[in-house]
């Protein structure tokens, strides 16, 4: 798909979904402070179908009240109660009284949190019910997956190049702005994706890059053994047996099993403060979970 189509295509994308909005206030912030990156724009350019439009926003603030908008409606459509919180650190989160499920998923990510008969059930239920579009339909604390193939990030914000920091391979940096329309394709993206060679560029997550890599494989993507070198030298300096650190570095891989982990060594060491988690205990929690 030609630069030009992919603008159109993008500006058409965010001028459904901001109709879609109806807080006033909400509408307008996102009207103006998004950003469209990630995979998407790669998905155009190798002219394959898009699993989701990920947004991120310009301003805290913004992200801020996105993030309880549509925790307000998860909770009237699911019955949920889902709470917003701003952290010291400026990081805006969700919590949900239960797993952040919705009775439907449309994102592949999203998919991975249920399992086949409840997805099948949920799928029907969804085809016998006229919803709204663009409705929160699964709710994690990093994101929000709208219906519509929609998923807004609340896990960073900022510019281009402050979320792009917080990313990992290169060709995924590549983004549209809400606030003057443009398309911006970084030549050593355009080249990665050409090759669709995954060359890691660095971030604050190496270990969810390497689970990342995965999924990318399956789709014909390559990788070189200097790059999974790159992200072990980064996840040799985190201590993984700090649940804390183990539940930051798995920011962006949205798993239900992982979280369950989280759950189980938090729940065992609060249980226990004299409790010393080491590898053996957390393969085991790994195995009964997986």
């Amino acid at each position: 798909m030609k630069a030009k189509t992919i603008k159109a295509v993008l500006t058409k994308k965010h001028k459904d979904f901001v109709a879609s909005i109806q807080d006033e206030e909400v509408r307008k912030l996102v009207d103006k402070n998004s950003i469209i990156t990630g995979g998407s724009i790669v998905s155009m350019l190798l002219g394959e179908d898009v699993n989701d439009f990920d947004y991120y926003f310009t301003d805290k603030n913004t992200c801020e009240k996105v993030a309880h908008y549509y925790a307000k409606q998860f909770g009237k459509l699911n019955k949920q109660s889902a709470e917003v919180q701003t952290l010291e650190n400026g990081r805006v989160r969700i919590f949900i009284s239960s797993k952040g499920v919705a009775g439907e998923t449309e994102s592949e990510e999203a998919v991975e949190e249920f399992d086949n008969i409840a997805l099948s059930e949920a799928i029907e239920e969804a085809k016998a019910e006229e919803k709204p579009e663009y409705r929160p339909i699964f709710l994690s604390s990093n994101a929000i997956t709208l219906s519509n193939k929609v998923q807004l990030i609340i896990r960073f914000y900022g510019e281009a190049d402050e979320i792009h920091s917080n990313y990992d391979f290169v060709h995924a940096t590549c983004y549209w702005e809400s606030k003057n329309g443009n398309l911006v394709l970084p030549a050593k993206a355009l080249e990665a994706i050409l090759t669709k060679e995954l060359i890691y560029q660095g971030s604050k997550y190496p270990l969810a890059s390497i689970m990342r890599t995965r999924k990318f494989i399956q789709r014909g993507w390559s990788i070189n053994a200097g790059q999974f070198l790159k992200m072990a030298l980064q996840l040799n300096i985190m201590n993984l047996l700090d649940v804390n650190v183990l539940e930051e570095q798995l920011t962006g891989v949205d798993s239900a099993y992982f979280s369950m982990a989280i759950d189980a060594i938090k729940k065992k060491t609060e249980d226990d403060p004299e409790f010393k988690v080491d590898n053996s205990y957390l393969f085991e929690v790994i195995n009964r979970i997986f």
